[in-house]
């Protein structure tokens, strides 16, 4: 009789337990003193209260404006953030970006350099803006906010040609997407009613009908003429103005067939699970498809006619989905999951610039009605990411993935042959969510494997800035994924893309969830996958993570020598927990190796794109329990485990606590047995709001994946299993996982 397979264990959070950390007095040197300070800035507001004061009346509706405070580099933690500063002279803050500055000066003398910062945008009357400036030259170290001032290393106005992105329409007249700093609150409806105020006699009018909000930010279409923009983009409260950009094109790149008049052999049951159901977001499917056993077509409110190139767009991917890459050769795999096809592109998806955002409508619209724990996009905006602003098809995405209870499996774009110069080979939107899953394609499915060349490549906009977070097979020239073709005789197609990529990589995650049930949570499925898989050592920028595992069996059993445990829970903010990492009570012979993942959900501030996670997780490896210094210290010394600056090859560019706000750290280190004494992770919840701290937030749910190897303790599994006996317990599949040979 066989042995049973040692599976990963569960009840990791068992272990966890509330710790006490020490706070730590911080002495800082500022880079100015406050006379200083107050002398730089002077000028800085005269000058832009003039050119505040020179808008038009419809331009500042309430005869409220925005301007810019630029942060010294040194203040841009979320404790230095000046609050204090902006509340005391009646302004407010409204949002953020990321900037790179070269301060005057630096504290203890250091020689002034380019460094990230953080250009704030603060709201408030006209009336604030001129006190401030009348009485700032009184100011003494006595004022309130006075000791913020040389957190402050520029202020001004906004010029309308920075709020405006680039135009590349040759037509007179242009669609464009216009963001407002505006929330769904009725006491910001006074920006919207002011916007459509001013633009009246310029002969333009927005529709109002249709729009988006998200974290602070309102999204509006409008048609205007393109050297009107200039003039529109003077409102105070627009964020940006930019091209509409259009739905990518959703045709399947045919690369070949299988042999002439070969048959596919498709399986006869129903899913595996048939409880669990998919949501695919695409062109629809055609009637009579040979899928319909197992995918139900809806089609969303309002849409349009079906085309049939997307029709089969829409059937590749939801062949994809329920049997990734046919082999002609074999039957058909078992589905894992039922799939709920809803047809969101129509017959002007292609050239309709509108089409955008009724696509977004009707994808929210599903999203707010039914509940899924998996959804799949091969398609989005035909536009690479924007490191100043967020797309109102990723602010949407990840407001509604914020509660960690979906997998969104999100193809990055076939633009990898674009641009490199001008980086239009990026990820394009939503895959620069950071709730979800970003998935680029690789060129083969077997063991010797590349990006593949058409795949959109990073970094993603920082926080999220590892993206693709993985890659999956989506075909190649030489190796097409091969698909169902849409015929009613079953025969199979071959085509490439992310689009194609994604779902497969979702299949991978459907796969867990089957075998598994709700042992599993969405968020520790996403950390096994990542805790699972394949770099031989290509750049992150190409792959992220790495490749998914080609098996399901290899990432959730335990070969000899090797131990992995999940953790899944929540977590509160400003708080420090312990997870010790389970070991043998003995000592461990040899080189160790311990490979951790962490995945956590949060909400997001789509109005400050530098500072766009609302929820961080910073992690303190603690390898030998024993090592204190000083001997009387509470806690053990730390060693470096996820290591800052080794996220990306940019992220010596990068502020210096940017790896604290990734919602997914991922990591190995490798040390000998003689120096692991009850090693533990501290882990300390990070938390801010609009760039700056908050007393209160609510909980996050997180999943951590623990490997311990030791390749020359052969038992290390059953050693581990033996002492959290009480504690941990395998993760067994509820139905069996046919296992590869």
């Amino acid at each position: 009789m066989p042995q049973r397979p040692n599976f990963l264990l569960g009840r990791g959070e068992n272990l966890v337990e509330p710790i006490v950390v020490p706070g730590r007095p911080v002495e800082r040197e500022a880079p100015y003193s406050i006379p200083a300070a107050r002398e730089r800035l002077e000028p800085m507001l005269v000058a832009a209260v003039r050119r505040l004061e020179a808008l038009p009346d419809l331009a500042c509706p309430h005869d409220q404006t925005v301007a810019s405070i630029t942060l010294h580099p040194e203040y841009i933690a979320k404790s230095y953030f000046p609050s204090r500063l902006i509340n005391a002279v009646g302004l407010r803050t409204v949002g953020s970006r990321g900037v790179e500055v070269t301060p005057e000066r630096r504290s203890m003398g250091r020689v002034p350099e380019p460094k990230p910062s953080t250009e704030v945008f603060v709201a408030g009357p006209r009336g604030a803006f001129r006190d401030w400036a009348d009485k700032l030259p009184r100011w003494t170290i006595k004022t309130v906010g006075a000791d913020d001032l040389a957190a402050v290393e520029k202020f001004a106005a906004i010029e309308p040609a920075g709020k405006i992105k680039a135009v590349f329409s040759k037509h007179d007249e242009v669609l464009f997407e216009v963001v407002l700093h505006a929330s769904d609150r009725r006491h910001d409806d006074y920006i919207l009613e002011g916007f459509r105020a001013f633009l009246r006699p310029l002969g333009v009018k927005a529709d109002m009908d249709l729009r988006f909000y998200a974290g602070g930010l309102c999204f509006l279409r409008m048609k205007a003429p393109k050297a009107r923009i200039g003039e529109i983009a003077e409102f105070s409260f627009l964020r940006a103005a930019r091209e509409m950009p259009r739905i990518r094109v959703m045709r399947p790149i045919i690369r070949g067939l299988a042999p002439k008049g070969s048959k596919v052999s498709l399986p006869t049951q129903p899913p595996l699970d048939p409880s669990l159901r998919v949501a695919v977001f695409d062109g629809g499917l055609p009637d009579r498809s040979p899928l319909s056993p197992w995918a139900v077509a809806h089609d969303t409110d309002g849409v349009g006619r079906p085309l049939k190139e997307l029709h089969l767009h829409g059937h590749a991917v939801t062949s994809a989905l329920l049997f990734g890459s046919i082999d002609p050769d074999a039957a058909a795999e078992r589905p894992f999951a039922a799939v709920d096809h809803y047809r969101v592109l129509d017959e002007k998806s292609h050239h309709d610039p509108y089409e955008l955002y009724d696509v977004l409508q009707r994808i929210k619209s599903v999203l707010e009605t039914k509940q899924y724990e998996f959804i799949n996009l091969s398609m989005g905006p035909a536009m690479p990411v924007d490191d100043d602003d967020v797309h109102a098809w990723t602010s949407v995405l990840d407001e509604y993935l914020s509660e960690g209870t979906t997998i969104a499996s999100i193809a990055v774009g076939n633009g990898g042959e674009d641009d490199a110069e001008l980086r239009h080979n990026r990820i394009q939107v939503p895959a620069d969510c950071v709730n979800g899953l970003s998935i680029g394609a690789c060129d083969s499915a077997g063991v010797k494997w590349k990006r593949a060349v058409y795949s959109s490549i990073g970094p993603g906009r920082s926080p999220g800035i590892v993206k693709p977070d993985l890659l999956a097979f989506g075909g190649s020239d030489r190796e097409p994924y091969l698909v169902l073709d849409a015929d009613a005789v079953p025969r199979v197609v071959g085509v490439t893309g992310t689009s194609f990529a994604s779902p497969d990589a979702l299949r991978s995650a459907l796969g867990i969830r089957a075998h598994f049930g709700q042992n599993l949570s969405p968020l520790a499925i996403k950390a096994l996958l990542i805790h699972g898989s394949e770099n031989p050592g290509f750049s992150r920028t190409d792959i992220g993570w790495g490749r998914i595992a080609r098996t399901i069996e290899a990432m959730v059993i335990c070969p000899p020598g090797m131990v992995s445990v999940v953790y899944q829970g929540k977590m509160e903010a400003r708080k420090f927990v312990r997870a010790p990492i389970p070991m043998p009570g003995a000592q461990l012979a040899g080189r160790v190796s311990i490979r951790a993942t962490f995945c956590f959900s949060t909400p997001v501030d789509p109005g400050h794109s530098g500072n766009y996670t609302r929820s961080g997780l910073e992690v303190f490896f603690r390898p030998d329990k024993e090592n204190r210094d000083p001997p009387d210290a509470l806690h053990a010394k730390t060693d470096t485990f996820f290591r800052p600056g080794a996220l990306y090859p940019t992220e010596d560019k990068l502020r210096r606590d940017a790896h604290k706000w990734e919602t997914c750290l991922h990591a190995e280190v490798t040390k000998l047995g003689r120096s692991l004494n009850g090693p533990v992770f501290d882990v300390h919840y990070n938390a801010r709001a609009e760039s700056h701290s908050v007393s209160s937030a609510p909980k996050i749910r997180y999943a951590l994946v623990v490997t311990v190897e030791a390749p020359r303790v052969a038992d290390l599994y059953d050693q581990v299993l033996r002492r959290y006996r009480n504690q941990l317990e395998p993760i067994n599949p509820i139905v069996q996982i046919p296992l590869q040979t």
